[in-house]
């Protein structure tokens, strides 16, 4: 965050659409490898699931649903969430 200007408005203020969208990105980004998080390397391990298999078959879903998740945010902060200039 310290190389990134903080403004007292617009979207790079603190709560920012920006920060708001990184936080999304970094979360839900970093867990559609499974290996992205610790609940993912713990499935691997019990139900014996193989990286590439989880490549082949899972992480296309879990892309869909990202891209879903950034549509939904773009529609909330677009239509429901708007401020007057």
């Amino acid at each position: 965050m310290g190389m990134y200007p903080i403004t007292p408005a617009g979207d790079m203020a603190i709560d920012g659409i920006f920060w708001q969208l990184l936080a999304y990105c970094a979360g839900v980004g970093g867990s559609m490898l499974i290996v992205g998080s610790a609940a993912g390397v713990v499935v691997m391990g019990l139900e014996k699931i193989t990286f590439g298999w989880y490549m082949k078959r899972i992480t296309w879903i879990a892309f869909v649903g990202y891209i879903a998740g950034i549509f939904s945010y773009w529609l909330i902060r677009t239509y429901l969430f708007t401020t007057p200039l």
